[in-house]
């Protein structure tokens, strides 16, 4: 593999791991306070429909953005109603939210836009442009090795890319350096300790589930007007689960799911890479075959390779307050 082809697959993992760390972090801050959300597919897949419909219909992918924060945030509104607020499982209600935001997405969109489930093919000033950082061409043309790395892993990319890269930092800070973090790991570990200082326990969980909700819907924003040029039917194709299994892998805290996430694409970039190319000694590889890479590496990393991945004590734990 020459340096141009490396680069090529950094440009393509960088690409791929931003919607994963967005719906990462968004599970981060919802288990943390206790609440397990599986949902996490389901979310980016309306913020993926809001977000395309929104843009089509005004034109701006900024209101495309908001709209799918809207319905992120509305998506895990349901979630904290059903599981904090009633004590319903925390499981089920993830899962009955995946199970219609998958059907409801292409009918609306069939009602709305009647082309077969999806929605118009966002134009240029619909999507989210790649933005050229400073002296790009001019460092990748003349200084050796860093210059082209510069421009072309490092520039380039869309403003929701650099913004999932720096929502590392602003979530590790938020969790361990901040007051609501300290609360809202309490919290995730024992709700008791925390109601009997006179904190609001559902009070956190639906401060921390609005979190995870924008966040969630952004991600699902950069796929269908950053990545893609619309939405289409499951056009999140399981990266909702990669995130909570990139989750699992970092152990709940941020930097280590950001290398989980960065592990996760680049196996997606390399399955791309290899699809029709012909490989020494093997041939062409079967592209349903290559496809498989990145979930087959989740799980031989969460079956053989994690360790012991201890989760926030009262995750998945609907807290009664005793009387």
């Amino acid at each position: 593999m020459d340096y141009l082809t490396l680069l090529s697959v950094l440009d393509g993992t960088v690409r791929t791991a931003a919607p994963l760390v967005l719906a990462a972090l968004a599970g981060l801050f919802a288990e943390r306070s206790g609440v397990v959300d599986i949902g996490l597919e389901g979310k980016m897949l309306a913020g993926a429909f809001a977000a395309a419909a929104a843009a089509s219909v005004t034109g701006s992918p900024w209101l495309g953005l908001f709209a799918a924060i809207g319905a992120g945030i509305l998506l895990s509104m349901v979630h904290a109603y059903a599981t904090v607020t009633h004590h319903g499982n925390q499981v089920v209600s993830g899962m009955a939210i995946n199970i219609l935001v998958a059907g409801l997405t292409p009918t609306l969109a069939f009602a709305w836009f009647q082309q077969g489930g999806q929605t118009p093919i966002l134009q240029s000033g619909e999507r989210f442009e790649s933005i050229a950082l400073p002296l790009a061409d001019t460092l990748g043309g003349a200084v050796p090795v860093l210059g082209p790395l510069y421009r072309e892993v490092i520039s380039g990319h869309n403003i929701l890319v650099y913004a999932a890269a720096l929502a590392v930092p602003a979530a590790a800070w938020v969790v361990y350096r901040s007051r609501f973090g300290l609360r809202l790991r309490a919290v995730g570990e024992n709700p008791s300790a925390v109601d009997t200082a006179g904190i609001s326990v559902a009070g956190l969980r639906y401060q921390a589930l609005v979190i995870c909700g924008a966040l969630t819907g952004a991600a699902g924003a950069y796929l269908s007007t950053a990545q893609g040029a619309g939405f289409v039917r499951d056009m999140t194709a399981g990266m909702g689960y990669l995130a909570l299994a990139a989750l699992i892998f970092g152990k709940w805290r941020p930097a280590p799911t950001l290398f989980a996430c960065l592990l996760f694409a680049l196996a997606d970039a390399v399955q791309i890479r290899l699809q029709g190319v012909a490989i020494p000694g093997i041939g062409i590889i079967p592209v349903q075959f290559i496809q498989m890479l990145p979930y087959v590496l989740t799980v031989l990393l969460l079956a053989g390779f994690v360790g012991k991945a201890v989760a926030p004590k009262a995750s998945g734990i609907a807290y009664v307050k005793e009387r």
